[in-house]
């Protein structure tokens, strides 16, 4: 569906630059066609420009949220800029609508599999670049798409369970890396509230809204409403799901968790919302919302914990009971 959506959004765009090319030579009478392409390109890129600019604008005000974050200077500033609005034009009008992908697999990898989970408004193309460099790192990695777009987080679950497993199956492996972006780390959250993490080594969640966002007020759907923040960070989540989520969490489980985020999130905001309590907490600077999974040095990162994972040995027993529990629930469902 998304696929669908983003494919005709980038067709209205060449739409309207093309009306505008038209317009511009009919009425400005410029020297040459390709000045009148360019003037009715730019001025559509320029409104794409605005949106991103508009989410910083928004989030300026919870930027960071301690004396720890470093403020940035003005060419740092444009830098961040520049990244977070071209991985956002690569996002939805490249990866989106033309590369979505099942799997990628390894027979010679060394390392766990991977699932990834994409976020809010996203489908598997939103990894493309994340997939290359994985695939450069000859790691076998799944990707999943959650659908229905605007459902419960909740209803995600099922859908990552039969991903799990499948990874497992089609592997060997008795145990997969999660790495999910955005809301779809509170999703891998409710998978292991509900599931446990008996077949899971790590989740690793890049800028995801562990306490809520205020910009998720601006959104539509059920999901949007259950990652909603509207109070002060420092005191907990705000929305209902998230105050249920976080009472019914094992927090022993915790330790299978790291959070990599941004003090210059422009989506979370506060960016302070995605530090988990009693996980692994990595913050990073000057990295916008969807540039996380276009950057090079997270894409490193990433790497060097999912390597890591083959190698980690659990302190704690897996949840074969919540596992058990689950199964139960879907059978008598």
């Amino acid at each position: 569906m998304i696929a669908r959506i983003a494919k005709s959004v980038l067709l209205v765009q060449l739409g309207i630059i093309a009306a505008l090319f038209l317009a511009i030579e009919k009425f400005w009478l410029t020297e040459s066609p390709f000045t009148s392409l360019l003037l009715a390109t730019a001025a559509v890129v320029s409104v794409r420009a605005l949106i991103t600019a508009n989410t910083f604008m928004l989030s300026l005000p919870y930027e960071g949220g301690g004396s720890h974050t470093r403020r940035l200077a003005a060419a740092e500033n444009a830098m961040l800029f520049l990244q977070e609005f071209g991985a956002s034009l690569l996002c939805s009008s490249v990866g989106l609508p033309f590369r979505q992908f099942d799997k990628r697999v390894f027979a010679d990898s060394t390392a766990l599999p991977v699932l990834l989970i994409h976020g809010y408004g996203c489908n598997s193309g939103y990894w493309y670049q994340m997939s290359k460099a994985l695939q450069q790192a000859r790691i076998t990695h799944y990707a999943l798409d959650m659908e229905p777009v605007l459902s419960s987080i909740d209803s995600y679950v099922s859908l990552i369970e039969a991903a799990v497993q499948r990874v497992r199956a089609e592997t060997g492996s008795a145990k997969v890396v999660i790495v999910a972006h955005s809301m779809g780390g509170l999703a891998a959250r409710a998978y292991l509230r509900d599931v446990g993490g008996a077949s899971v080594a790590k989740i690793i969640t890049l800028g995801t809204p562990h306490h809520g966002t205020t910009l998720a007020n601006f959104g539509i759907g059920i999901n949007c409403g259950e990652m909603n923040w509207v109070g002060r960070a420092e005191e907990g989540p705000d929305s209902r799901w998230l105050h249920l989520l976080e009472a019914a969490e094992d927090k022993q489980l915790r330790h299978l968790i790291v959070s990599i985020y941004s003090h210059h999130d422009n989506i979370v905001s506060p960016q302070r919302s995605s530090h988990l309590p009693f996980a692994r907490n990595i913050a990073v600077d000057a990295i916008g919302h969807v540039a996380l999974a276009f950057s090079p040095d997270i894409q490193a990162r990433v790497i060097e914990e999912i390597n890591k994972a083959g190698n980690e040995t659990s302190s704690l027993p897996p949840s074969v009971t919540s596992l058990q529990a689950y199964q139960e629930r879907q059978r008598s469902a």
